[in-house]
């Protein structure tokens, strides 16, 4: 067993409101509280994620958690899913001038990486309103700031842009055309991943760090806290006051924002099964359990 001894946990995530949390934790001294010191690194795209993790230049990882699928069913490592957070804040964003699904035949998409997460979620959205892969081209930009500079450039025709991106997007003449979520329902997207062996040996800091994310959680949460988790948007996403107030009442709506407490979301991690199965062409015969470990997470609640 651990003692509470101070100790660094080294986190790489996209840049974005998911770091919300993170932000208020550090502000309001929780980490501090659970002696913990962050060393966090901002990520270009999942595939520099997932190997730096592979890699252990990282211990956990805050991203879609069907990257943490993808190193499990694919690079055949042993990661485990230890918090989830959101169903993510995604709007499908267009080019100027196309406004129905139809516009997009022919368009090219922008992803981060072809093979996972937002990916397959845009894949979804396009297979519901009947536009097979054959009828558009995928290309492979990176993080979200990427994809946004991409619609910009007329490098890409169409992405999946999460907050704040999608707000400055609108800034740059460019369309909302739907969300996921009216498209394919609940969708677990962020969550934070670990080696399981590193998790092992590491219990005490694990669930110390995840006791003080979930307390910034809580505080970003507090209706009480709004102007100030407003001015902490501001200040971490570079935002003006109108789009930061607008990304804190997305995060936390009721029925659309962070889940409470960062609880993985049983029905998202359905679907986010469902649509690795369908777009690999295979059978996945995985329990929830298989990817996720809930021990630290409870162990975490016990400390708050």
């Amino acid at each position: 067993m651990q003692s509470n001894t101070p100790c660094t946990i080294r986190v790489i995530v996209f840049p974005g409101i998911q770091n919300l949390p993170h932000y208020a934790a550090l502000a309001q001294g929780y980490y501090q509280k659970h002696q913990i010191h962050v060393d966090l690194h901002y990520t270009q795209s999942s595939d520099e994620q997932r190997q730096g993790l592979a890699e252990n230049r990282f211990d956990l990882a805050h991203s879609a958690v069907d990257n943490a699928l993808e190193m499990i069913l694919h690079a055949h490592l042993d990661i485990k899913i230890v918090i989830g957070l959101d169903q993510a804040f995604n709007q499908l964003v267009t080019r100027a001038g196309i406004t129905q699904y139809k516009d997009l035949v022919g368009k090219t998409l922008g992803v981060d990486a072809p093979d996972t997460a937002f990916a397959l979620v845009a894949y979804e959205m396009l297979r519901t309103h009947g536009i097979s892969p054959d009828q558009y081209k995928t290309l492979a930009v990176g993080a979200t700031s990427h994809r946004l500079q991409a619609l910009k450039n007329a490098t890409i025709d169409f992405s999946l842009l999460t907050l704040p991106f999608n707000l400055l997007a609108k800034d740059d003449g460019l369309l909302h055309l739907d969300r996921p979520f009216e498209t394919i329902g609940t969708y677990q997207s962020t969550g934070g991943f670990v080696h399981a062996s590193w998790a092992k040996e590491n219990a005490s800091t694990l669930s110390r760090y995840l006791a003080a994310y979930i307390e910034g959680l809580r505080w970003v949460l507090e209706p009480a806290h709004q102007w100030h988790a407003v001015a902490l948007i501001q200040e971490h996403l570079k935002l003006s006051h109108a789009h930061a107030l607008e990304c804190y009442a997305q995060v936390t709506h009721p029925t659309t924002g962070f889940f409470a407490d960062a609880k993985l979301s049983v029905q998202g991690m359905k679907k986010v099964l469902e649509l690795r199965q369908k777009f690999e062409g295979n059978s996945l015969e995985h329990a929830i359990s298989d990817f996720y470990d809930d021990s630290f997470y409870q162990s975490a609640l016990e400390l708050i």
